[in-house]
């Protein structure tokens, strides 16, 4: 079957300007989510690899990537949860299959919590997972004049080339593309502001009382040198998840789906079938 082109659009949700890539094909949907400071472009390589078995979505969330960047959007996992089952209604989804990526699996796990008879399989990619809610000093601190020129100096002590080195194990794999890809949404003041309201509403992670609710096929995909959600937050998580089970990559980083683009998706293609 000839692939279909990946649509890439700003599509109106909740009210919200919101970048899509997408394909619909008729097969069963898949829907991506990304992580913390990225966007669709986490998934560049997985895309046209995953389209041949589902319809496939990709969501750049509110406040990151080519989305709006809201100064009301209430930015905690909860409201983001419900901001994808919006995507879901809006893409006309009945159940369908997730995969998140690292602050992206956390979402999808509150997803999962939220709507549990639409959610037919999950996948965690390199999840964060058993952080706490952000310490009263910085809530306060985020509601101050100019907090967010402190968040931007933050963000970009390090640049954008020593953070995808901290992302990736094989460094080589770095390009131009990468650096203005990744780079381009901390050119946008709006940004910063966003992030000031991550900090303000972002509430802790899933316990582990609540992800032992989440009774559902979870696949669980680790890089095995992930400096920035380490190997043995997957394993706790394999542990508290009932229904979940745990697959490692030797010599790949936190951005597995750059790394290990084809057994990301064989392995997603066997879990969600």
């Amino acid at each position: 079957m000839k692939k279909l082109d990946i649509k890439n659009e700003i599509c109106l949700i909740d009210g919200l300007e919101i970048h899509c890539e997408y394909v619909m094909n008729g097969k069963p949907p898949i829907l991506l989510l990304h992580g913390f400071l990225s966007s669709t472009y986490t998934f560049h390589r997985i895309i046209p690899i995953l389209q041949e078995h589902y319809s496939v979505i990709a969501i750049d969330f509110p406040g990151f990537g080519k989305s709006e960047k809201s100064q009301s959007f209430i930015y905690s996992y909860h409201n983001y949860a419900k901001f994808v089952k919006e995507c879901a209604d809006y893409f006309n989804l009945g159940q369908f299959y997730i995969a998140g990526h690292s602050m992206g699996g956390q979402i999808a796990l509150n997803v999962v919590k939220l709507m549990p008879q639409r959610v037919k399989g999950l996948v965690l990619l390199g999840c964060s997972g058993y952080l706490k809610k952000s310490r009263k000093i910085w809530i306060y601190s985020s509601y101050l004049p100019f907090f967010d020129r402190f968040i931007y100096l933050y963000v970009n002590r390090t640049g954008v080339v020593k953070a995808l080195k901290n992302v990736v194990y094989n460094q080589s794999l770095i390009t131009e593309k990468h650096v203005e890809e990744f780079g381009k949404p901390l050119t946008d003041k709006n940004f910063y502001k966003g992030l000031a309201r991550l900090l303000r509403y972002r509430e802790g992670d899933l316990t582990s009382e609540q992800l032992q609710e989440i009774a559902i096929p979870s696949l669980l995909i680790w890089g095995e040198e992930d400096r920035v959600v380490p190997i043995h937050i997957g394993n706790k998580l394999a542990e508290d998840l009932p229904e979940a089970r745990m697959i490692t990559f030797k010599e790949t980083g936190h951005l597995i789906t750059e790394e290990r683009p084809n057994e990301v998706c064989e392995a997603i293609i066997s879990h969600c079938c």
